[in-house]
């Protein structure tokens, strides 16, 4: 305003005030938030909502949040999607049990005027992606285990529930790998369902089948922490662990005496803020720059866990 001269200082005024008014009047409140995502029992997921419910409640304290857990299952989450829809949310976000197979139920969302964010995961249909650079966080973490290892040996890949974020972690664990020839895989299609008792189970059965291996790779931290307690139980030592999250039981992990050496670190509470930031955005008319937000993870060993911030 002081570059202008004093006698247009009114009309100015006037007609700052007119595009106030006009942007008020169109602008949308954020009332409410859908949150669907794998499992509340997972410690990430309840960052991640927390992220979300902090920057819901900074744009609007009076945001209704509801988060609910799918439990990676299609049907049950196409049924969230459709509660959400009927309860009025302005807002979903979607952490996809099948981020093909969901699709029809995003439509469903948006016909209806809800903006629909997918974070940790893809989902067909959605107006905007959050998620970790996931074969980037695979490809950290391999790298890690075959230098751990010496560049030689038998290793494992325990897997988990086939979402976009789970086979990039896969896909760039085995680029980082397919760089050592000495290197063999025993295994990758075994499912550690995201869970302590899934990576403790499976585990228990590499450790009967396999009498000798030197590395494991969990493509989440439960997992990792469950198939550390599977080789304490049966006494064998000798075996490199690494995964994908920095989360709290890990960075414990990593303190103490454990055969979990390394995980590639996310950030889920950024995510879920800026999942809710971005879905706010677009429902004013703001596009992000782009489709898809990747955020970068970092590895974090028993060197750097003590400067590590973690979730």
């Amino acid at each position: 305003m002081k570059y202008l001269k004093k006698a247009a200082l009114p009309g100015a005024l006037l007609a700052c005030g007119l595009a106030f008014g006009a942007h008020a009047a169109y602008a949308k409140d954020l009332h409410a938030v859908g949150i669907s995502v794998g499992s509340l029992g997972n410690p990430y997921f309840l960052s991640l909502v927390k992220g979300a419910t902090d920057s819901a409640h900074a744009i609007n304290p009076d945001a209704r949040v509801f988060a609910v857990s799918s439990d990676y299952d299609l049907g049950k989450q196409s049924s969230q999607i459709d509660n959400f829809i009927a309860s009025g949310v302005d807002l979903i976000l979607l952490a996809a049990a099948d981020p093909h197979a969901i699709g029809a139920a995003v439509k469903r969302a948006k016909a209806a005027g809800i903006v629909v964010v997918a974070v940790d995961v893809e989902a067909d249909g959605a107006d905007a992606t959050i998620q970790t650079d996931n074969k980037q966080a695979g490809r950290l973490s391999c790298a890690f285990l075959a230098s751990a290892i010496g560049g030689r040996g038998a290793v494992i890949i325990q897997n988990g529930p086939q979402t976009s974020s789970v086979i990039e972690r896969v896909d760039g664990c085995k680029e980082s790998l397919a760089k050592h020839p000495d290197i063999r895989i025993l295994s990758d299609n075994q499912n550690g369902k995201i869970s302590r008792d899934g990576g403790l189970d499976v585990m228990m059965g590499y450790l009967t089948r396999f009498p000798d291996f030197q590395g494991l790779f969990t493509v989440a931290d439960p997992q990792a922490i469950g198939s550390n307690l599977a080789a304490r139980q049966l006494r064998r030592r000798g075996i490199v662990i690494t995964s994908v999250d920095g989360s709290p039981d890990v960075v414990d992990a990593l303190k103490t005496d454990t055969l979990i050496q390394a995980t590639a670190s996310q950030n889920p509470a950024e995510q879920g803020s800026l999942g809710v930031r971005t879905g706010y955005d677009l429902m004013n008319g703001k596009k992000p720059a782009q489709d898809v937000t990747l955020l970068p993870p970092q590895l974090v060993d028993r060197k750097n866990v003590a400067s590590y911030k973690g979730w």
